[in-house]
């Protein structure tokens, strides 16, 4: 069986676990809304050459330095009508791409510049998923509570009360290294016992020891967690941390582009997703931050493709893993499940 082509990575329907909903702006949208809304920061108002400083911002193999670009998407991101609209543009971008299923995550507290409630930031954004979903895509959001804030628990309770809004899940996102989950182990709480599901970023910035505190405190995904592969020895002998998350099939939302970006994989060709898949760990395809990584989930598929000669059946394996790891309610997945096994079997 040959590797996947770029065509039929495009083709084949795709399920996404791990993008933010601020990574994925569209250039021309930032350039638009920023006139709108008089925001004044931007480095160049040509959205190709935007496009261009973002991605080569991004690349600096560090992942605060990584972060400092949102600054400018996040800027233009801050009243009902932009969010709405990228929401929209998101939701109409994916589908476009053969995405199925979907699951965004933002942080709240990073729109209130201009006087927006966490209720209406929850609100635009959800209106602007419905507008563009349509029946091409189905799109749930993971709310996001900043590692570096101070109002975690005031976002896990409009996380819990906004699940009538597509909110299926919650995360911990930013600067790992200094903030371990632990920290923020009454926000979690409120989550767990809301029965509201976590996925937490760990392991893309630091060691297996973020991904054991992720798991001490309740996450049933992992953020990124291509540092697992550092507990892992070269004969394939698993530590502590790597066998607990092979054990417990834990689902790894692996996004290889972005990793090298930030600097915790040197290049696609040399990062673990392979490898893990080989040792049975529960691995997913993902984007991060389609704008800054200058990626679509096809073109992330079709380097792993190129890289490691993923075949269709991989891709399926893995998709249909995805799919099974979402936070979506068990009657919406069947459907899902039916739409991906027909979509895969059409491309045979």
């Amino acid at each position: 069986m040959s590797a996947l082509a770029p065509a039929a990575c495009r083709a084949m329907p795709k399920v996404l676990l791990h993008d933010h909903l601020d990574g994925g702006v569209r250039p021309r949208t930032i350039v638009e809304l920023a006139a709108e809304t008089g925001y004044d920061g931007l480095p160049t108002t040509d959205p190709d050459a935007l496009q261009t400083w973002m991605t080569r911002g991004a690349d600096r193999k560090d992942l605060v330095l990584y972060l400092e670009t949102f600054a400018h998407t996040i800027g233009v991101m801050q009243t009902p009508d932009a969010l709405t609209r990228v929401a929209r543009e998101c939701a109409e971008d994916l589908a476009a791409d053969g995405v199925v299923y979907a699951e965004i995550r933002y942080a709240p507290e990073q729109h209130l510049t201009r006087g927006l409630t966490p209720d209406e930031v929850v609100a635009a954004v959800s209106a602007g998923f419905e507008d563009g979903a349509g029946d091409r895509i189905v799109v749930r959001t993971l709310i996001d509570a900043m590692r570096t804030g101070t109002s975690s628990e005031e976002i896990a309770r409009l996380a819990v009360r906004s699940r009538d809004r597509g909110v299926v899940g919650f995360d911990l996102a930013g600067a790992e290294a200094g903030f371990p989950a632990r920290d923020f182990a009454p926000a979690l709480a409120i989550c767990r016992d809301a029965g509201l599901p976590l996925t937490l970023h760990a392991g893309e910035a630091f060691g297996p020891a973020s991904i054991d505190d992720a798991l001490d405190q309740g996450a049933l995904r992992i953020g990124h967690g291509v540092h697992v592969a550092d507990d892992i020895a070269a004969d394939g002998a698993l530590g502590p941390v790597a066998r607990r998350v092979h054990d417990d099939a834990v689902p790894l939302e692996l996004c290889p582009t972005s990793n090298v970006h930030s600097g915790a994989a040197a290049s696609i060709a040399e990062h673990p997703i392979d490898r893990l898949r080989r040792l049975g760990f529960a691995v997913t395809v993902n984007t991060d931050n389609r704008l800054m990584s200058s990626i679509t989930p096809s073109t992330e598929w079709a380097g792993l493709a190129e890289a490691f000669g993923w075949t269709l059946e991989d891709a399926e394996a893995i998709t249909d893993r995805a799919l099974a790891a979402a936070f979506i309610d068990p009657v919406e997945r069947g459907p899902l499940r039916t739409r991906v096994r027909e979509g895969y079997a059409a491309l045979r």
